[in-house]
């Protein structure tokens, strides 16, 4: 592969770190007209570049967003992804389910972010037409059952006061009547917030709620 080029040859090509990434393929966001993306958090590559790259086109470029349920729990998150909806023109949708960082450009090729090895995550980088046909595919699946940011958003706007005490308390094992108490809310309201904010974090357990929060940064 030389410089600033996927070459048509070389169907998927790993490179690591997010400077070479950029540097590999970051010319095809100066063209790009449909921008699929999958994030898992706010903070990726694609974030961090891709304003850059697409500044003055944002009316010729159709963009298209997931992101993870648990972001709408925190207020500064949640005003940050209407900020990169309004400014960029995109359409935003949420997901509980868990998902990976994968950008698809102009369905023909995918970028699927990888592991973390010695402080740099690895990419790959695909242009093989069927490959890129069935990610693309698994994206319009997850976008037809995501709901929309703004939707979404006021349907955990009440948990999201909620959820930074809720998550505090989870996390010192406080049982459920203390909790209730701390709180102000009655037993039964109680536990039904606490199954509210597993919902949005995805979480099938209180232990794994707890993990996601902190993946997501919410403790």
């Amino acid at each position: 592969m030389s410089d600033g080029l996927v070459r048509a040859g070389e169907s998927v090509t790993i490179v690591r770190g997010e400077e070479e990434l950029f540097r590999r393929t970051g010319h095809l966001f100066a063209t790009v007209t449909d921008l699929a993306c999958a994030a898992a958090g706010l903070t990726s590559w694609v974030a961090d570049h891709q304003p850059d790259a697409i500044a003055g086109r944002l009316g010729e470029v159709r963009i298209r967003k997931i992101y993870p349920s648990g972001l709408l729990l925190d207020s500064a998150s949640s005003r940050e992804l209407a900020r990169r909806r309004d400014e960029l023109g995109a359409r935003i949708r949420i997901t509980a389910e868990e998902i990976n960082e994968t950008i698809v450009i102009d369905r023909r090729v995918v970028i699927l972010a990888g592991d973390i090895r010695t402080g740099q995550r690895s990419y790959s980088v695909i242009t093989q037409p069927e490959t890129v046909q069935g990610v693309m595919s698994l994206f319009e699946t997850a976008w037809r059952s995501a709901t929309d940011l703004a939707v979404y958003s006021a349907q955990v706007a009440e948990i999201r006061e909620l959820a930074p005490a809720v998550l505090d308390l989870l996390g010192q094992g406080v049982k459920d009547e203390a909790a209730a108490r701390q709180l102000g809310l009655g037993l039964r309201t109680y536990r039904r917030r606490v199954a509210e904010l597993m919902a949005a974090l995805g979480a099938d357990s209180r232990f794994q709620a707890g993990v996601r929060a902190r993946e997501l940064g919410l403790v």
